[in-house]
């Protein structure tokens, strides 16, 4: 008789073991642990959480990367029960679970489509947030100083307080730093001639 070979779930990161692959490990309690490669082994030598590795199946569940609570998950739990065989009942299995794995494939496409459909607004908004916290990264201190007196001399013109000489008298540093910043534009070194 033709024995039905099962293909496992590796401990650590939950993908497929098929038959004559992987790596089995038997603690000293008689408990058994299935691993897809070495890679997997060696993570759970060293006692690593696999929720706490990216990469894992268990770190996409509880990270809610995954569809986790969906009804097509329930037909992949392990039974022992033996059945008797019926042609019948095996024809429709079969075609049951070609079904059950199309309607389980739209369902994730549907979940990550959700899940990703703000991804760009948010990135964008970040970007931004960004480009305004961190903004003496990018332009020279001096071009900010002279901004910010140019929206300085710019209030006093809208307050009206412009045409009095005592207000001309207290912008006098902000003008001569202004022509300051102008002037030493304006002479440069001119380049070496090749």
């Amino acid at each position: 008789p033709k024995a039905n070979m099962r293909i496992e779930k590796c401990y650590f990161c939950g993908g497929p073991i098929y038959p004559g692959h992987g790596i089995a490990f038997v603690r000293n309690d008689a408990k058994m642990f299935r691993f897809c490669r070495s890679k997997c082994h060696k993570n759970f030598k060293m006692k690593r959480n696999p929720r706490k590795v990216k990469w894992t199946k268990a770190f996409r569940k509880t990270h809610n990367k995954d569809l986790t609570l969906d009804t097509t998950l329930d037909f992949e739990q392990r039974r022992n029960r033996p059945i008797r065989y019926n042609r019948d009942k095996m024809q429709t299995t079969l075609s049951a679970m070609k079904r059950i794995a199309e309607i389980r494939e739209k369902r994730e496409q549907a979940f990550y489509d959700k899940r990703i459909e703000n991804k760009v607004e948010q990135e964008h908004t970040r970007a931004i947030k960004d480009l305004t916290d961190h903004i003496s990264l990018i332009e020279a201190p001096a071009a900010l100083r002279e901004k910010e007196l140019v929206k300085e001399v710019d209030m006093q013109v809208e307050l009206g307080d412009a045409g009095d000489a005592s207000a001309l008298d207290s912008l006098g540093d902000a003008g001569s730093s202004l022509a300051g910043t102008n002037a030493s534009r304006r002479t440069r070194r001119p380049r070496k001639s090749t």
